[in-house]
């Protein structure tokens, strides 16, 4: 009889690991979140993305989500999930994504949906990047917009049919200055919230 409460403990106890598991890969829940410990002014990011040292949570975390990890010397990933307000990013909501100069030879944003997937839409507006800042002759401040509705005029993010979503911030050849000190390096850039659903902020 003592059999049966074993085999039940045993039972849970593999259930509740293998969630936990699942839940630490990101493979149930929403979106990837790394938390390697750097938050940069909000941006979270893992230093041991794409290193030999990464554990095997942050390489199934990795693989899951596709984010194609490069050494931290060739490319370092930021990801921010909510406005400065610390509300979730919603595609209901208009923002204004700002910042200046980036420790970085290239730098991108990228909107990626709840599963970090690129929203399934056809606007061909998912990121922003140093190339349009430049264009835009704003290299050194620059700003866009986060929106389901193209703007009448700057940069523009298509949030459309993301859902609830984040950001993604991607520096290539980031300085050394940024690698040995990332939270007091990175100029963070600000998410601002302007409207939601009609509404002002």
């Amino acid at each position: 009889m003592k059999l049966i409460p074993l085999l039940i403990g045993s039972v849970l106890g593999l259930g509740a690991g293998a969630v936990s598991a699942l839940v630490m890969a990101g493979m149930i829940g929403s979106g990837v979140r790394l938390s390697g410990g750097v938050d940069a002014g909000g941006w979270q990011s893992d230093w041991t993305i794409g290193s030999a040292s990464a554990n095997p949570w942050t390489r199934a975390r990795i693989a899951r989500h596709g984010l194609l990890a490069l050494t931290k010397e060739e490319a370092v990933y930021f990801t921010r999930a909510t406005d400065q307000d610390g509300t979730p990013l919603k595609e209901a909501c208009t923002y204004r994504v700002s910042g200046t100069a980036m420790p970085a030879l290239w730098w991108s944003v990228t909107l990626y949906d709840g599963d970090s997937r690129l929203p399934p839409n056809t606007d061909d507006a998912l990121s922003y990047d140093l190339t349009e800042a430049a264009a835009e002759g704003s290299a050194e401040a620059w700003a866009f917009t986060v929106s389901t509705d193209q703007p009448d005029d700057g940069g523009w993010v298509s949030s459309r049919a993301a859902g609830d979503f984040d950001l993604t911030l991607r520096l290539y050849k980031p300085s050394p200055a940024l690698l040995a000190d990332p939270e007091a390096t990175l100029p963070a850039p600000r998410i601002e919230r302007v409207s939601c659903g009609g509404q002002g902020s």
